[in-house]
């Protein structure tokens, strides 16, 4: 079985920083891809960034130069720093991971960003 654990979240005020963390444990092969995604009141769960085995990064446009995606593979675990947070970044933030090319996600952590 894998598992991810997700950390980190929270509310803050506009501007402000904030950072995720997701490690993921259990019968472990290999990880691949391990991303975060973001699910915004009544939209639907989109890509804020994700990372390759490699340390090759993609991110989607909104996050861009403000969110930061890092791994750590010894660790299994998987970051994402945000500064310059904005109102439109509030959401529940999902870890997922391609961990023995089965993809898991994490259980959502909320992150709340005050004007």
């Amino acid at each position: 079985q894998v598992q991810l654990e997700e950390s980190g979240g929270g509310l803050v005020q506009a501007g402000g920083s904030l950072r995720l963390s997701c490690a993921v444990s259990g019968s472990i092969f290999s990880i691949n891809r391990m991303g975060w995604y973001r699910q915004g009141p009544g939209k639907q769960r989109d890509l804020v960034a994700d990372v390759t085995i490699g340390g090759s990064t993609n991110y989607a446009d909104s996050v861009k130069d403000r969110f930061t995606i890092s791994r750590d593979n010894a660790k299994n675990t998987v970051y994402l720093q945000m500064d310059s947070l904005k109102s439109e970044d509030t959401g529940v933030y999902y870890c997922k991971a391609n961990v023995n090319t089965n993809d898991y996600w994490g259980q959502g952590k909320q992150v709340t960003i005050s004007s």
